[in-house]
C-alpha cells in the first residue's frame, strides 16, 4: 500500500485502534499512541510491520516481519506492539494464509522486542513462541513466565535449526549469548530459504537519505530536529523533513557526533527565553544542542550510498568485546544464498550479497584483505571523530567495571 493511500485510510481508523495501554513499560515515544505500516515485500510471501519508537524525538522505525508457511499459516519474527490496527492488520494475513503459526523473539538484549513477545502471542493463542537462548533480565533475573512468555507454549531455539517445525524452510544462525558483564547480548539471524530474504535483528543496517514512511506520519519530530536554534519555526516541507531524518540518524547511532555542539546550560537557558511561547511549550524550553555547518558529510559517510553497516554503538560497545565470535557468525551467515536483507530498525528492505553482509563486520579484523581478497576494511571508513563521545562511554563502562575491556580485533 502506497504512504499517501495509507494516510487516507488511516484518517478513516478509529484512533483507540493506535492505542498501546502498557506503554509504561518501557516508556518510549511515541508512548501509548503507536501506528502500523504494513508493507508487502514478496507478493503472497513476506510483509514487514513498521512502528516507531525513541527517546527525545529521535525516533527510528522498529519491524516486524511475517513470512508465509508452505502449506499455510504464518511465522512472525520480531514482534511489535500489538495494538489494534497491528493485530488487524495480521488477521487480514491470516484470514487469507492461515494462522499464526510460529512466533519468533530473536533476540536476548532488545527489551523493545522483548516486551511485546508475551502480548502478541495472547492475541494468538495457537501460535508456538521460539526464543533466542540466554534470556535475561535486569535488575532480577526472572523467570519467563514472569516476563509474560506463555510458558506452555514458549521454548528456546536449538542449535540445530532441523530440529524445529520449520527446519525445512528456515535455516538460523545464533550469535551469542555474549557476555557483557552486567548483561549479555545474542541474536539470531534467519533465513528463508525459498525466498533468499535474511532476517536480522541489529546487527547490521543500511540508513536512507529519505525518512521512512512510518516517521513522517507524524513529521513533529523530523521538524523538532530541523531546527538549528531554539528559536526556529521550520516549514513542514519535504527538505526540513529530509534535514530532522537524517540529524535523528547521526544522533540515534552515534548519540553525539563531532559535529554536534552542546551549549552549556546557561545557553540553553537563554535559547529558551527567546524562543516564542509556543515553542517553549512545545519543546519544554530546551534545545540542548548545536549542528555545525558540516554536519551533513558526518551522515554521507555514515549512509554511504546505502551500504550495509554496523551500527557505531555495536561496534563500540558490544560486538568488539567477542570480535572471534562475531566473525564466526558473520561467515556462517555469509556462506548462506539471501539477496534480500530485512533488518528490525531503519530501511527495508535491503538488496544485499552475502559478501556485503560479511564486509559490513571487517571493523573487528586487524588486516585490510579479508575473505580471499572480496573486500577490505579500508571500504568501511567512518569518521573516527564520531566515536568520540561512545569511546568516552566505553572507557567509563569499563573503568567502573560495568563492562568487560574490548578485545583484539581477529
Amino acid at each position: 500500500m502506497a504512504y499517501d493511500e495509507w494516510a487516507e485510510n488511516a484518517a478513516l481508523i478509529d484512533q483507540k485502534d493506535f492505542s498501546w495501554s502498557f506503554w509504561f513499560t518501557l516508556p518510549l515515544y511515541p508512548y501509548g499512541k503507536r501506528r502500523t505500516i504494513r508493507k508487502e515485500v514478496i507478493k503472497d510471501t513476506i510483509w514487514t510491520f513498521d512502528q516507531i519508537q525513541g527517546i527525545f524525538y529521535v525516533v527510528v522505525p522498529i519491524r516486524m516481519t511475517v513470512v508465509k508457511l508452505e502449506g499455510g499459516g504464518l511465522l512472525v519474527y520480531a514482534p511489535v506492539a500489538p495494538t489494534g490496527e497491528c493485530i488487524r492488520l495480521v488477521k487480514e494475513l491470516v484470514a487469507e494464509h492461515g494462522d499464526v503459526k510460529y512466533i519468533i523473539l530473536p533476540t536476548i538484549s532488545g527489551l523493545e522486542h522483548k516486551i511485546f513477545v508475551g502480548p502478541f502471542a495472547r492475541c494468538f493463542p495457537n501460535a508456538q513462541v521460539f526464543i533466542a537462548p540466554g534470556q535475561w533480565s535486569f535488575p532480577l533475573n526472572l523467570p519467563l513466565s514472569w516476563l509474560g512468555f506463555p510458558t506452555k507454549r514458549t521454548q528456546i531455539l536449538p542449535e540445530d535449526s532441523s530440529k524445529t517445525p520449520f527446519g525445512n524452510q528456515f535455516d538460523y544462525a545464533i550469535l551469542g549469548p555474549l557476555s557483557l558483564g552486567l548483561g549479555k547480548f545474542a541474536e539470531v539471524a534467519f533465513l528463508h530459504k525459498a525466498s533468499r530474504t535474511l532476517l536480522v535483528t541489529d546487527s547490521v543496517i543500511s540508513i536512507p537519505e529519505d525518512p521512512p514512511a512510518i516517521v513522517q506520519l507524524d513529521p513533529y519530530p523530523l521538524l523538532f530536529h530541523a531546527k538549528d536554534k531554539a528559536s526556529d519555526i521550520v516549514a513542514d516541507n519535504q527538505t526540513n523533513r529530509r534535514k530532522g531524518w537524517q540529524r535523528i540518524s547521526l544522533f540515534a547511532l552515534y548519540f553525539s557526533p563531532s559535529v554536534l555542539e552542546v551549549p552549556g546550560w546557561g545557553e540553553v537557558f537563554r535559547n529558551a527565553l527567546k524562543a516564542p511561547e509556543r515553542s517553549r511549550k512545545a519543546y519544554f524550553g530546551l534545545f540542548p544542542f548545536k549542528w555545525q555547518s558540516d554536519w551533513k558529510r558526518s551522515f554521507e559517510a555514515l549512509r554511504g550510498n546505502g551500504r550495509l553497516l554496523v551500527a557505531p554503538v555495536l561496534q563500540t560497545l558490544i560486538l568488539n568485546r567477542a570480535p572471534k565470535e562475531t566473525i564466526d557468525w558473520a561467515n556462517r551467515v555469509a556462506s548462506w544464498d539471501f539477496q534480500r536483507i530485512i533488518p528490525c530498525h531503519f530501511d527495508s528492505p535491503i538488496q544485499a550479497a552475502p559478501h556485503q553482509f560479511r564486509q559490513a563486520f571487517s571493523f573487528l579484523e586487524k588486516q585490510s584483505a579479508v575473505s580471499a581478497g572480496l573486500f577490505s576494511s579500508s571500504y568501511y571508513p567512518l569518521p573516527e571523530q564520531d566515536f568520540k563521545v561512545l569511546k568516552e562511554i566505553d572507557r567509563g563502562l569499563n573503568k567502573s567495571g560495568i563492562v568487560p575491556p574490548a578485545k583484539e580485533k581477529v
